[in-house]
């Protein structure tokens, strides 16, 4: 026998067991530093779990190499503050980013600088591994517009209820699941809380981040392990969530040394260098744009989490992000602006589905129009029949409010109401009475997943009059 396989299988017959003690001793010291704001930088074995996962079937079928690479022995991986691990799996996606995937990664470091420094801050004051970041890279390549077929958004991926628990506002005006900043104070809570959960061990908090946490504690419980690795090999988890830390894992090895790996002309985004401003009543974007000398779009780019053209109503002391360097004239020209020129209302459209007895002239009433501008607007004859027909309708989607503390002593305030009938949502209600569903909300005290009981008497508009002296 060569003394070189000799010399080899020296190494790889025994080493099931040195492999999975150094790694238990590395997730040890891991566990009893982790929540400390100081982590320590590891650098994983090459070998560490190499020898311990053979290929699954799906993942044959693949290419994927086979389980012991040579060259693997040689490979330095870079320090870091989560543990990383080079396998067959692992190796796999560094080799899929490198050449069928190389333009999407490309595109995913290209806008890393531009969050990366800015998220890591926020993960290394809530106390969390700064290489987190790389989470955000897989799933959404720092997309902050980013929607999955499952309604995750955002750079962080949060579905709505998930982003709800982690205090993030989502809706019709606004939606922090894409805000950069509070989006990753949600991801670094979250995630130190599946930290906690499966005993302080980043692999399977990366897992219970993508399928949830009961679907990984049910896993292990079925499955009687706490590697991740060992869980992966059944059929339990899908796919995705068997490729989700692999593909976490290349992911930071080669952002880590991107000209390693042939990702050496990558034209970086400049870092996001903002001020925030506070912005105490609904105010238009290209008002603002207009008066600190900042294209709309750039405002837009700095706020995506804002859906509309403005800052959200009932919303006070709202935090707008601008361009560095703009605060002072920011705050000595929006002092300038009276508050009724703050805002401006705007139209946008909607369907809406005729009844039996609708007419162009009842429609038009109920949505505040004429029945020629209805006509126009859906092609209509002055005389044609409605039945059945989705028309588009124009719809004021907001109404500028004055709170009730600065109402004048002269004003009264009068309450339209509306009796809830079977059938009837919040945002059935919210379409048919032209305002928001969160404006309903405010107005009765309820939530806007309310199941509205038949019977119940709401507000459904408000006025405002001067009595007569």
């Amino acid at each position: 026998m060569p003394v070189f396989l000799t010399f080899l299988l020296f190494f790889i017959l025994p080493a099931s067991l040195p492999a999975a003690d150094l790694t238990s001793a590395l997730l040890k010291e891991f566990s009893e530093t982790g929540a400390e704001k100081n982590l320590p930088a590891y650098t994983s074995q090459s070998l560490e779990r190499s020898l311990e996962i053979p290929p699954s079937e799906e993942t044959q079928q693949n290419a994927v190499p086979s389980d012991f690479d040579v060259s693997l022995l040689k490979e330095q991986l870079p320090g870091s503050d989560i543990p990383l691990t080079l396998n067959s799996k692992v190796n796999y996606f560094i080799d899929f980013f490198q050449h069928r995937g190389h333009s999407s990664f490309s595109k995913w470091l290209s806008r890393s600088e531009r969050y990366i420094p800015l998220m890591k801050e926020i993960l290394r004051k809530e106390g969390m591994p700064e290489d987190l970041v790389y989470l955000a890279m897989i799933e959404s390549g720092f997309t902050p517009h980013a929607v999955s077929v499952a309604n995750a958004v955002g750079p962080w991926q949060f579905i709505s209820g998930t982003g709800k628990r982690y205090d993030l506002k989502i809706n019709d005006w606004i939606d922090e699941r894409r805000d950069p900043i509070k989006s990753t104070v949600a991801a670094a809570l979250y995630l130190k809380e599946l930290y906690g959960l499966f005993n302080n061990d980043w692999y399977l908090a990366a897992a219970g981040y993508n399928a949830g946490e009961n679907k990984i504690l049910r896993a292990i419980s079925m499955y009687d392990t706490r590697d991740f690795w060992e869980i992966s090999k059944g059929s339990y988890l899908k796919r995705e969530t068997k490729d989700y830390v692999p593909k976490l894992l290349a992911a930071a090895i080669i952002a880590k040394e991107p000209a390693k790996y042939g990702f050496a002309d990558i034209a970086y985004l400049p870092a996001m260098d903002l001020d925030t401003v506070e912005v105490p009543a609904r105010t238009d974007l290209e008002l603002i744009a207009r008066i600190i000398d900042t294209p709309y779009q750039t405002l837009k780019e700095l706020n995506p989490e804002l859906r509309r053209w403005c800052t959200p109503p009932n919303y006070p002391n709202y935090l707008l992000k601008i361009p560095k360097g703009k605060k002072e004239l920011f705050i000595a020209e929006y002092a300038k602006i009276t508050e009724d020129q703050r805002y401006t209302e705007r139209i946008e459209y909607s369907r809406y589905r005729t009844r039996n007895k609708d007419s162009l002239k009842s429609v038009a009433a109920r949505f505040n129009t004429t029945p020629e501008h209805l006509a126009e607007l859906n092609h209509l004859k002055p005389g044609s029949r409605l039945r059945g027909r989705t028309l588009k309708v124009p719809v004021q989607i907001a109404i500028q409010m004055t709170p009730s503390h600065k109402i004048a002593q002269s004003d009264t305030v009068e309450n339209r109401y509306y009796t809830v009938k079977k059938g009837d949502t919040l945002y059935s209600l919210a379409k048919r009475f032209k305002v928001t569903t969160a404006i309903l909300s405010a107005w009765n005290n309820l939530t806007e997943k309310v199941a509205l009981r038949p019977g119940k008497r709401i507000i459904v508009a408000k006025y405002s009059s001067k009595e007569n002296g």
